[in-house]
């Protein structure tokens, strides 16, 4: 049987989830599992998917970063796989399909998860140097406070007598940020 799993860290990427559902039922899914979540929380659905495999099974996913977070954890992931029997299909890995059924998909996927996080690590070092670069320069000022910027607004709220949920609903802010400028 053919297992996908799709997900997508934000609310927001809905189109994206949609196209992997779609690249997933194309592929022969006949069962699949999504969720919106991001890579390091709990993923309840990827642990049913897991769950739900049996020997002889193929779970599919559209690309690596879907499924793992590094290669150590892509790599976790293939031996539980491997120990039910599970093969693991990667439709879209840097361009080419990979299958770990054979000793090459699974040489393959070693390597171009490798790169990928390398290439990943690099990109994020270049961006922490860009930052730094940008705050010496006094380019980066980094976020707009948002909750900060509407303490007045909250107080004058509260004061009418609202709670902080109807404070935060309202202003379109956390409970948390709330109740952080009341007590300040």
């Amino acid at each position: 049987m053919l297992v996908g799993y799709a997900r997508t860290s934000t609310q927001e990427q809905e189109a994206g989830l949609e196209a992997q559902l779609r690249t997933l039922e194309a592929a022969g899914c006949e069962r699949v599992f999504q969720e919106k979540v991001s890579s390091v929380a709990h993923r309840d659905q990827l642990e049913a998917s897991l769950e739900f495999v049996r020997h002889g099974d193929t779970l599919m996913v559209t690309r690596m970063d879907r499924l793992a977070r590094s290669t150590q954890h892509l790599l976790e992931m293939v031996t539980k796989l491997e120990a039910k029997g599970v093969a693991l299909r990667i439709l879209d890995f840097r361009g080419e399909a990979v299958d770990t059924k054979s000793p090459q998909g699974k040489l393959i996927l070693t390597m171009f998860s490798a790169f990928a996080q390398f290439e990943r690590e690099l990109m994020l070092e270049r961006q922490r140097d860009g930052i730094a670069k940008a705050k010496s320069e006094g380019k980066y000022l980094g976020r707009k406070p948002t909750a900060k910027a509407k303490a007045d607004d909250v107080k004058a709220l509260h004061a009418e007598g609202l709670s902080m949920g109807q404070i935060a609903e309202r202003l379109g802010i956390g409970k948390g940020s709330v109740h952080r400028i009341l007590n300040a």
